[in-house]
């Protein structure tokens, strides 16, 4: 297949490039950089967009047959001043928007869209458990999360087979907060943050992709599907197991007023809770190659 990937150059969009390329699919990236357009050195093309602007190169879009759409400011890669939760709110709906539009003006659309969306969809849910069934929540990622999937909807009135995978906690030292917590616990500094009871829905990498790819290929799937492992844990737990894995011990934990402290609003994500099951993945036959967080925290590890 001819498929399209945005936010490309990510921990999560690289692996995924990386597993289709290794499987003979074509890929076309979306690049804000035009001095990164065209033909790149691992076989795929590149292509120019602005989703700030809303510009898109159309012409280049041309013969995909499915779009994984990624992009998006970093959540927890700065403090949340106001400037930069308009850049994530902004990244994310501008580019959808400006992407589910020029798919849904192609002449020939492509077959589906992938379009990311993740668990901070239902707010915090303390021990509550959570499938797709449940309503979004109220507070500032879910809000974000709703306008994000929305911007879609142009590309699901024209026709396009549009999915929303609503990712956890991608474990993996590439990226994402496994780059920022690992390393403390290899130097025996990791512990639990705050109070260590809220939940955590993980995912590894190597699901993670497996899952993407699994929703590009699955006809019968569309709308929101959580990609998150069948055993959610608590926080207090996942360090248990990254402790036991690395044989380190895991003294240190950091209370919530230093969270705070420390993150500002983002803290509320950190010491908030997601008990978020995949049902739908589930329902429809996907096999988790670390359906346990031992198992996860060994892959990423």
């Amino acid at each position: 297949m001819r498929i399209a990937v945005t936010g490309s150059t990510g921990f999560l969009g690289s692996a995924l490039v990386r597993s289709l390329l290794a499987d003979g699919h074509q890929v076309v990236r979306l690049v804000r950089h035009r001095s990164r357009t065209g033909p790149q050195a691992d076989s795929t093309t590149a292509i120019g967009w602005n989703p700030l602007r809303m510009e898109i190169d159309r012409a280049g879009l041309a013969g995909v047959e499915a779009v994984v759409h990624l992009a998006g400011a970093g959540v927890g890669d700065h403090r949340w001043t106001d400037s930069y939760k308009r850049e994530i709110r902004e990244s994310r709906v501008l580019g959808t928007e400006t992407l589910a539009a020029a798919l849904a003006a192609a002449d020939t659309p492509p077959r589906v869209l992938v379009s990311a969306s993740a668990v901070g969809y239902y707010g915090q849910t303390g021990d509550r458990v959570i499938d797709e069934r449940s309503p979004a929540g109220d507070d500032f990622l879910a809000e974000v999360c709703v306008e994000w999937e929305a911007a879609a909807r142009p590309a699901a009135d024209a026709g396009i087979r549009v999915v929303h995978p609503r990712t956890g906690l991608v474990l993996a030292t590439g990226g994402g907060a496994g780059a920022r917590l690992f390393p403390l616990f290899k130097l025996g500094l990791g512990g639990r943050l705050g109070s260590g009871d809220q939940y955590w829905s993980f995912i590894s990498l190597a699901d993670e992709v497996a899952a993407l790819r699994f929703l590009i290929d699955r006809k019968d799937i569309e709308g929101p599907v959580n990609l998150t492992a069948p055993q959610p844990v608590t926080n207090r737990e996942l360090t248990a197991a990254v402790g036991r894995v690395l044989g380190r011990p895991t003294p240190f934990p950091v209370p919530e007023a230093v969270l705070k402290t420390v993150l500002g609003e983002l803290a509320v994500e950190v010491a908030g809770s997601h008990r978020v099951l995949p049902a739908r993945l589930t329902e429809a036959g996907f096999r988790f190659r670390h359906p346990d967080v031992e198992s996860a925290v060994r892959a990423a590890l």
